[in-house]
């Protein structure tokens, strides 16, 4: 197949290029290895929003005022580019208008939210402090944002979908690419076939045929979030129009959502870098805990997490794929607000491969210097990226050969057999699965995520099904199959 753009990725950042690209009339492919809408977009919270906690304070820090201002600008053009999507595709996916907060509990953290909140006032964005969040609980202050949004990310990116597909444009689901060559044409070489094209966009959360060392230039970050009945005489309207995070740690994200008519209450965070391994269980615990205690919501009926792409230097990468690239372009390092900076994003490239020039690509440029990884402080609720040795166990990881040669049903465990590191799992049923423990990326051992129940990497955050199979890279592959003890 020949197309003038292919994009690797059914993402927010992917299928925003792909339709801006067809609208400007240029024919697009788009290759998903899942379904669209079950990656990282599908597991967000929905907030479209250019009020990032407190990132114009640590931008400007890092980067000047200048960085700073182009971040916000993009991310409210952001805004505003999905709003006339969904009302010009006719998308039905809950998108209405709310205000965002940044809250403070503690004098030490309401002194960082005015400084935020003039700050993002002096850069033009629609910032304002406030002592008055509508909260059910007492808060000493916040920075408001107004004209902000939420949408049901997984409707808005199947709309999106279903708007690039024909007039000779297209979207391959349950297509995953297999390799990846620049050139006249470049071509993007799937496990169904091969898509010609000038060019490419990876758009895979962690890129697809790495060629810029972006594992070395971000850091994955994994979250956590509950659903639970929004029933509380505590949650008023006010709070429901409203959507909130918190400044004092541990984090907190808020926002009510609407679906098939139920309310419920999304509090999200205990975040933390891949590489910190620790009782998810105990996570998903203590954000049901607030959810009732502090918001006073009802049952929780879901949970799930998400992980995230980091960029080092807090600025995401957009752009060509390494500085030797011609062809194959980049969008990654989307630092946990993909929707709003996932489109910007997108926006850029539209503009590059249309001739045209954006005024936020060089903020945004891939091949800018970054520190290295470790001259980067760790996020407040992280630690320092991983060490282990390929082949070696990851912190918090079962030791091979240590403990019953096999799990119990529902357990999983890293044992020897052969004298290979094999990761086996006992379905609740008691019938056994047994792969390679050697992660398939740089070849660090896996360990078991209990509550999600996958095979994690501690080093650069690839995730895998019990039966090996890929669900999150920077790994491509999955695990191979090994004998059962």
């Amino acid at each position: 197949m020949d197309v003038d753009v292919a994009v690797i990725g059914g993402g927010i950042a992917g299928l925003t290029a792909a339709l801006a690209l067809k609208r400007a009339g240029q024919t697009v492919a788009v290759v998903e290895a899942a379904r669209v809408g079950t990656g990282v977009t599908g597991h967000t919270t929905g907030k479209v929003t250019s009020l990032h906690r407190l990132a114009y304070t640590e931008l400007a820090g890092s980067h000047g005022d200048d960085a700073a201002r182009t971040y916000g600008r993009a991310n409210q053009a952001a805004i505003e580019h999905i709003a006339r999507t969904v009302s010009g595709e006719g998308l039905d996916c809950g998108f209405r208008r709310v205000a965002n907060y940044t809250y403070a509990e503690t004098d030490d953290a309401l002194v960082r939210v005015r400084d935020e909140a003039a700050l993002a006032a002096s850069l033009g964005l629609p910032s304002a402090f406030t002592s008055d969040a509508p909260l059910p609980f007492p808060v000493k202050g916040a920075v408001r944002f107004d004209g902000q949004a939420q949408i049901h990310s997984v409707r808005y990116l199947q709309g999106l979908a279903g708007a690039v597909h024909g007039d000779g444009s297209f979207v391959f689901e349950e297509s995953p690419a297999v390799s990846l060559r620049d050139g006249s044409p470049a071509v993007v070489t799937t496990e169904r076939g091969s898509v010609r094209a000038r060019d490419v966009i990876v758009a895979t959360n962690v890129p697809f045929g790495d060629r810029g060392a972006f594992d070395a230039r971000c850091y994955p970050h994994r979250s956590y979030l509950t659903a639970s009945l929004a029933t509380g005489p505590r949650l008023d309207d006010a709070f429901r129009n409203s959507s909130f995070i918190s400044v004092d740690e541990p984090m907190r994200s808020i926002l009510t959502v609407d679906v098939d008519g139920t309310s419920y209450v999304l509090p999200g965070g205990e975040g933390h870098r891949a590489s910190d391994v620790g009782d998810a269980a105990e996570r998903y615990g203590r954000l049901a805990a607030f959810a009732r205690d502090r918001l006073g919501a009802g049952e929780t009926a879901f949970r799930w997490s998400t992980q995230d792409a980091m960029p080092v230097d807090g600025l995401p990468y957009v752009g060509l794929m390494s500085p030797e690239a011609r062809h194959v372009h980049v969008i990654t390092g989307l630092r946990k607000w993909g929707l709003t900076n996932g489109t910007a994003a997108a926006l850029i490239l539209t503009d590059t491969l249309c001739g045209r020039h954006s005024a936020w690509a060089a903020v945004f440029d891939s091949n800018r210097a970054v520190p290295a990884m470790d001259a980067v402080a760790p996020a407040p609720t992280g630690t320092a990226p991983p060490s282990h040795a390929p082949g070696q166990p990851g912190p918090s990881q079962p030791v091979p050969g240590a403990g019953p040669a096999r799990p119990a049903p529902g357990e999983g465990k890293v044992i020897e057999v052969d004298g290979e590191p094999t990761a086996v799992y006992a379905r609740p049923g008691g019938q056994m699965e047994a792969v390679s423990a050697i992660c398939t990326h740089l070849g660090c051992t896996v360990g078991f995520n209990a509550a999600d129940v996958s095979w994690d990497c501690p080093c650069h955050g690839s995730r895998f099904a019990t039966d090996g199979t890929v669900i999150q890279g920077p790994a491509t592959k999955n695990l191979p199959p090994r004998p059962l003890p």
